[in-house]
């Protein structure tokens, strides 16, 4: 007698953003991740979940722990993962990305893992495969996997998200990590704080349904969870701040700014610090507030929750939906 096979969490057969996901599929992800977290500490860490699957990793931008997380979740579910390097492919040489998306599709993946510096590149690439395909960051729009993990770190922690305030502090117009923890926090019932300077607020702030301080100090008043993100110096058209030195005076997180926060808030960062930038390292280490490492490691979890969810609906055949 076989068994049944695992019932469906996600509708779609790829995982583009958190703004098309329902507060159900987002919940039964997070379930599924607080398995693979156990599974994870345990001393056999291996699954056959995607045993006979290929996942692909195409990063067009470097990322250490955005990839190595998601190589780490494929081979830990048993997967055959290939890393290609970009720099090194026909991309590099002026290969246009439909070219490539008919390229792996020749392939035959199962599982395509992308990152992309252009908004949108992810999404056309996933109408151009025959596979299921994940975003794993595209330009300054949405890096779901980040917006996940980030929720599963609040949850072991015991925070409901129903009326959590949590504020979202630093560059926040070319960050896709923001868009995609607003969409998922204002969706689960959080009300979500945006703290930056003018000059790094996006367009639309306004149409976000955030609460919008340029003020750190009043706009951590109260919070429950301070989420920092660094300056993305690299995605800047001139100088948006006078100097880095005068940024971390008025929005980088350190002890006294903190102390405006709830008693007992929790400090997150997706990486990479710029220590001395947009966060203390004396609250930055601090294992009392600061769940940073914890997020590293529930990345691992939530992604392999994330391949498990995908793979179900490759089971069931669906594909491109």
């Amino acid at each position: 007698m076989t068994s049944a096979a695992p019932a469906p969490i996600l509708q779609s057969s790829h995982l583009l953003g958190i703004e098309g996901l329902s507060a159900s599929e987002i919940t039964g992800l997070l379930d599924l991740a607080e398995d693979y977290v156990k599974l994870n500490r345990a001393a056999d860490k291996k699954a056959a979940t995607l045993r006979g699957r290929t996942q692909i990793n195409l990063f067009f931008e470097n990322s250490t722990r955005t990839q190595s997380s998601f190589e780490l979740a494929g081979k830990r579910l048993g997967a055959d993962v290939l890393n290609m390097a970009v720099k090194n492919s026909s991309v590099a040489k002026g290969e246009t990305l439909l070219d490539t998306a008919a390229t792996l599709n020749a392939m035959r993946p199962d599982l395509l893992i992308v990152r992309h510096q252009d908004s949108g590149a992810v999404e056309l690439l996933s109408r151009k495969v025959d596979c299921c395909v994940v975003n794993a960051g595209d330009g300054s729009h949405e890096h779901p996997t980040q917006a996940l993990l980030d929720a599963l770190t609040i949850r072991r922690r015991g925070r409901r998200f129903e009326g959590l305030i949590v504020a979202i502090c630093g560059d926040i117009a070319h960050s896709r990590v923001a868009r995609s923890n607003i969409h998922l926090l204002s969706r689960m019932g959080a009300r979500v704080r945006l703290i930056a300077p003018r000059t790094l607020l996006p367009a639309d702030a306004d149409r976000l349904g955030c609460e919008i301080f340029t003020d750190m100090r009043e706009g951590l008043k109260g919070v429950d969870i301070v989420m920092m993100l660094r300056l993305q110096l690299e995605r800047m058209t001139g100088a948006l701040v006078p100097s880095t030195r005068e940024y971390f005076h008025f929005y980088g997180l350190d002890r006294e700014k903190l102390k405006l926060a709830k008693p007992g808030a929790l400090v997150m960062h997706p990486g990479p610090m710029n220590r001395g930038v947009e966060i203390d390292s004396d609250v930055a280490d601090d294992l009392e507030v600061s769940v940073i490492q914890e997020q590293v490691e529930n990345g691992v979890a939530i992604r392999m929750a994330v391949l498990d969810a995908l793979s179900r609906n490759l089971a069931k055949g669906g594909r491109n939906t």
